[in-house]
């Protein structure tokens, strides 16, 4: 086994604004591990409000060098706890080996890996369609560029509700909003009201994540749904959104991969939450690895791949209003020369 890592900088079609950053350029490391035959990838970008850099993410797969590249296809959620005790919480390293191994896995097998899980039937959640912060000429503009079915509508300003009011007016598509914790409790209540009438979904993460006390009011008061995603990053966490939220948002890459994730997705089902599986702005490495569990998922968010313009792989593809699912063999992407 031989790991190469490939550093990659993905440019925006539009700058990305949420509540607590803003950029033009999303850095990405796609990890690449080689067997002879076949090549499994996976990928780590890298995240300001996680404290991940690419470096850091490079420097503890390099550190683990040795440990990766004795992988002999044992029992990968076996191998995860290995990795897991060196890595410690640099979870991102840790999802793009775990996914890169699984893609191997089922390349090995000349299966898909959702076919490899025995996950190949089922209804597939529509993905939402992510609409930054801008002016609202902009984020009508976008909207109007990008016809879509549902859409997430970023917030966490002064002018929240102007914002969807305007928007409502040149679509029918349902909403569902994101603050990025950029709410306050009473916020939240009152939004909540005006935005049911605007036809949306559910609000994604309102408060800071660490309030817990006022996700417990909001839980009991709210006329919407309340989606964990800043409150919900690792396992464990599962259990502290149970009765504060309705649902979470697992990220691959802020769980540690799909060993994680697959946890994840029975824990809450049994709490009786709703899953939504949700992207960073990443590639079609990493939204080809989020299609594999689509059957699982009450909602999903997987547009990052449609969000640049210089993508290293090919994955899913855009088919009218349709996301198509890979169909190739592991996680399905194809990789563009690197």
């Amino acid at each position: 086994m031989k790991m190469v890592l490939h550093k990659h900088e993905l440019k925006l079609k539009h700058r990305f604004k949420i509540a607590h950053d803003s950029r033009d350029v999303q850095k990405t490391l796609i990890v690449e591990l080689r067997n002879g035959i076949h090549s499994g990838y996976g990928e780590a970008t890298a995240s300001n409000y996680y404290q991940k850099s690419i470096e850091s993410i490079e420097e503890i797969l390099e550190s683990n060098r040795e440990i990766i590249e004795s992988y002999d296809y044992e029992d990968p959620s076996f191998f995860w706890e290995q990795l897991h005790q060196s890595m410690g919480s640099n979870y991102f390293a840790l999802c793009a080996v775990d996914v890169a191994v699984h893609d191997l896995l089922a390349k090995r097998s000349k299966q898909s890996l959702r076919e490899y899980w025995k996950l190949n039937g089922g209804n597939h959640p529509q993905s939402s369609y992510t609409i930054g912060i801008d002016s609202v000429e902009n984020m009508i503009k976008k909207i109007l560029e990008f016809p879509w079915s549902n859409y997430k509508i970023k917030l966490g300003t002064k002018e929240d509700i102007r914002i969807v009011t305007e928007l409502r007016k040149v679509t029918n598509a349902i909403f569902r909003v994101d603050a990025n914790c950029g709410w306050t409790v009473d916020e939240t209540l009152r939004n909540a009201h005006v935005l049911k009438e605007l036809n949306v979904e559910f609000i994604e993460q309102p408060l800071p994540a660490e309030d817990w006390e006022g996700m417990s009011v909001l839980y009991k008061k709210s006329v919407l749904p309340l989606i964990a995603d800043e409150s919900c990053q690792i396992e464990v966490d599962i259990s502290k959104c149970y009765q504060h939220f309705h649902g979470i948002n697992i990220k691959l890459m802020k769980c540690g991969g799909f060993t994680p994730a697959r946890r994840m997705i029975s824990k809450s089902k049994s709490l009786g939450m709703k899953i939504m599986l949700g992207c960073m702005t990443e590639s079609s490495v990493g939204i080809s690895a989020m299609t594999q569990l689509l059957s699982l998922l009450d909602y999903v968010d997987m547009d990052g791949f449609l969000l640049i313009s210089n993508d290293v792989g090919i994955g899913p593809k855009l088919v009218g209003d349709n996301i198509e699912l890979p169909t190739g063999p592991g996680i399905g992407v194809q990789i563009k020369e690197m």
